[in-house]
């Protein structure tokens, strides 16, 4: 049961983070139709868009620190269930927007449930599952959310009909005209924002049904939950206000306002550590008052904090390649240097052959890493997302059947890392700080990532090509494949 809650909570969470960039931009149009010209519009949009995108990545960072320290606190089951509530609800209320900065408060709220989530989930799930194969579990864990990216594909192939039928619908159950244009204009977004909703249904199969990690309830038993502070999740605030000044700092707003290159770098640099310092204050806390108290020694203090900066590098390497290759294959797939011939629905195809790769090697991750061990599957993943990823940017010029087989080949080893983490990171951290460390390290790299996906209009001018710019932002798989020799070995070691 709990790994069925933790296996929908996430692929819920993966529909919605797929549902903005399906919907976004017809809901802009819709917001800002009646406060900006038609000359100006375009403009807009794409600034309020870039600022929705940027906000969705620091909230879900945040949230991931901050439900992390939530499911240590109070426990993973009443932790997951506020996630999920947060992320579903939030989602729902957009629906209701009537202005486009409503939609950036709703969805960085949103966005902090859907960091949480992850951390909960895989705690809970890999500390029940103590009979069977956790490589099973990280497996399905990581290809969840590519499933719900797979609805949303599915969904946006069929929208033109899904809207008649749903407009069918509500003028047959006694709406007005009037309510299904509100419902139903522009691409239907207010109505799939209010069922973005529903997956708050699972709460009541996670309370009903699923039990609380027997590990947790030894440690709150021996009196080592008492030890978080909610004074520390001051640190988490400020991490947050410093990470959306990063993403300012690189946005067209930062630039319109004198910000330049030089400037950017310095308030990055600065501000990356500001952040860092930020979201690991509670966890930096806890440690140190409980090894006052006696519950961990001085070297396990030591360990987990070293653990922690690894673990988000390597999970920030993975999360920065993805953005960087994968996330961008449809939006590349409809450019003129490849779409010549203008087919349509391309961009829904690439993403249906990415997604379905990303499920398949996102089972077959975890079982390699049992086979052979961590840091052999990390390197090897950085190999072939590397090769992956140039072989679909340089060796494809037009739609064919080959630009598909490469997407799926792509789409698959870059997301081979998302089961490899289900396994690895839970790993790394004892049943005290497990929610909390999984929860850093994981969501911390959506801040490397967005800085670096803002680098991408740098990248298309430096190397001339948007095809060149994401070959060479693949680059920093070349950083983990030197860097994991230095994290831990974890395989044959049970959960502490």
């Amino acid at each position: 049961m709990a790994l069925i809650a933790a296996f929908l909570g996430w692929m819920f969470d993966g529909f919605e983070m797929g549902l903005f960039p399906l919907i976004g931009k017809p809901a802009l149009q819709d917001l800002l139709a009646g406060v900006a010209s038609p000359e100006v519009l375009s403009a807009t949009l794409d600034r309020w868009f870039s600022v929705i995108i940027a906000t969705f990545l620091v909230g879900a960072a945040t949230g991931g620190v901050f439900f992390g320290w939530l499911g240590d606190r109070i426990g993973r089951v009443k932790a997951m269930s506020f996630s999920i509530f947060t992320y579903a609800i939030f989602t729902g209320l957009c629906g209701f927007a009537t202005e486009a900065w409503h939609i950036a408060i709703l969805r960085f709220v949103a966005s902090l449930g859907m960091g949480g989530e992850w951390a909960l989930g895989v705690a809970l799930v890999n500390e029940l599952w103590t009979k069977g194969n956790r490589a099973f579990v990280a497996g399905a864990i990581g290809a969840a959310a590519n499933i719900g990216y797979l609805l949303v594909a599915g969904l946006s192939l069929g929208m033109n009909t899904f809207i008649d039928t749903m407009r069918s619908w509500t003028l047959a159950l006694g709406g007005t005209e009037e309510m299904a244009s509100w419902l139903l204009d522009h691409q239907a977004w207010r109505f799939l924002m209010l069922i973005g909703a529903l997956p708050a249904l699972v709460i009541f199969l996670i309370r009903i049904f699923v039990p609380e990690s027997d590990k947790w309830e030894d440690e709150k038993a021996a009196g080592k939950t008492s030890h978080w502070s909610t004074m520390d999740l001051k640190g988490v605030l400020i991490g947050a206000i410093v990470a959306l000044g990063i993403i300012w700092a690189w946005s067209p707003m930062g630039i319109d306002s004198g910000v330049t290159t030089l400037m950017a770098v310095g308030i990055t640099v600065v501000g990356f550590a500001v952040v860092i310092w930020g979201y690991l204050l509670p966890v930096r806390r806890y440690l140190g008052r409980a090894e006052i108290a006696g519950s961990i020694t001085a070297e396990s203090r030591a360990s987990v904090r070293k653990n922690l900066l690894l673990g988000a590098t390597l999970a920030g390497i993975a999360l920065l390649g993805t953005w960087g290759a994968a996330q961008q294959s449809a939006k590349w797939s409809t450019s003129s240097e490849l779409n010549a011939n203008g087919y349509t629905n391309v961009a829904q195809f690439t993403q249906i052959a990415t997604s379905v790769g990303a499920c398949v090697f996102a089972f077959i991750a975890p079982i390699v890493a049992n086979l052979l061990n961590r840091r052999v599957t990390y390197f090897l993943m950085c190999v072939f997302a590397m090769a992956s990823a140039l072989l679909f940017y340089q060796t494809n010029a037009v739609i064919n059947g080959w630009f598909f087989t490469s997407a799926f080949i792509m789409g698959g080893v870059t997301a081979s890392f998302y089961g490899f983490f289900p396994l690895y990171l839970p790993e790394l951290f004892p049943t005290s700080v497990r929610a909390t460390g999984q929860g850093f390290c994981f969501n911390v790299g959506r801040i490397i990532a967005a800085i670096g996906g803002l680098q991408i209009a740098n990248l298309v001018h430096t190397f001339g090509s948007s095809a060149n710019a994401y070959s060479a932002l693949c680059a920093i798989y070349v950083v983990g494949m030197v860097l994991v020799w230095i994290a831990p070995e974890t395989k044959g070691k049970g959960l502490a």
